[in-house]
């Protein structure tokens, strides 16, 4: 009975192990959901896991529907779980985040989220 138990939890920890390897949206900044006093210069995505810059992308458009992003985005060398994207001069309003991220082991996670900037 006990090798029975052994046999079916390494089955359940070999199963389960994939879905860590997913690059998950751990925080971003501006945060989610957040209204900010400032307009910020740059987007900052913080996964869970390494992701591949060539497959990655982020987007921020304003609440018209246009790409207020400048569409250079990159992965922090250092931190290969950060993607970083470069926003032009943003005005008072809505705006909404679209990522994609390609973990390292090819997995693609998807998003989105807005943020407001306060008048």
């Amino acid at each position: 009975m006990k090798r029975r138990r052994l046999v079916v939890a390494s089955l359940a920890a070999c199963v389960a192990a994939p879905v860590r390897a997913h690059a998950f949206l751990e925080h971003a900044e501006p945060r989610v959901g957040s209204v900010v006093k400032t307009a910020p210069s740059e987007l900052r995505l913080s996964f869970s896991e390494p992701i591949e810059g060539a497959f990655s992308t982020a987007k921020v458009l304003d609440a018209a529907g246009r790409r207020v992003d400048k569409g250079d985005v990159r992965v922090e060398p250092a931190e290969r779980g950060v993607l970083r994207v470069s926003l032009l001069p943003l005005a008072a309003g809505a705006y909404t985040v679209q990522w994609r991220a390609v973990s390292v082991d090819t997995h693609v996670t998807t998003g989105s989220f807005g943020f407001r900037i306060a008048p």
